[in-house]
């Protein structure tokens, strides 16, 4: 029997969703028991069809990767056929489609030149809205001298970031491991 790869699409039917969440919280729940209605109760699914469906699809992801990698299918396969493609295609347009793949993987498909959102600091983008507002209402509640404050140069802030107990830092550590295991 051939297993199929796990499809997921966004949908607003929970059968076919992503539930990562509760595939973590299963995997932490069997530790504790294997009854299939205790573990509807504790990973918050509705029905004991779901706990066996988040199973499934755990079981299927893995196997379906261990697959790829046993055909010698990964990235380093894909990226040697996108650069063999865009060097051996015969037509221009299939080599400018290569690399359109390219740029939208590496979150480069569309320049969009920032142009006012990225001139200035927080507090000088508030002083010239506030400045907008001036001229427009001239009964403003704000004088030009808070303004100027608002807007003051090399102005240094103190901030204190809380610890994080050893205790929480060690339960992330392995919260992370278990949720890294679900695509090994």
């Amino acid at each position: 029997m051939i297993l199929k790869p796990v499809t997921i699409i966004n949908t607003r039917y929970t059968k076919y969703r992503q539930n990562t969440t509760q595939q973590v919280l299963l995997l932490k729940a069997l530790k504790i028991t294997q009854d299939p209605k205790e573990l509807k109760k504790m990973i918050g699914v509705r029905t004991v069809a779901e706990v066996y469906r988040t199973l499934d699809k755990m079981a299927l992801r893995k196997e379906y990767h261990k697959s790829l990698q046993k055909a010698g299918i990964d990235f380093n396969y894909i990226i040697n056929g996108l650069k063999n493609e865009s060097q051996t295609a015969p037509k221009s347009a299939d080599r400018i489609k290569v690399y359109q793949i390219l740029l939208k993987s590496l979150g480069m498909e569309s320049y969009q030149d920032a142009g006012d959102a990225g001139g200035g600091s927080w507090e000088e983008l508030i002083a010239s809205k506030l400045e907008q507002n001036k001229e427009v209402n001239s009964s403003s509640i704000i004088d030009s001298s808070e303004i100027k404050k608002l807007s003051a140069p090399n102005t240094v802030y103190d901030v204190k970031v809380p610890k994080v107990p050893d205790s929480i830092k060690k339960k992330q550590e392995k919260e992370y491991i278990v949720a890294k295991s679900l695509y090994e």
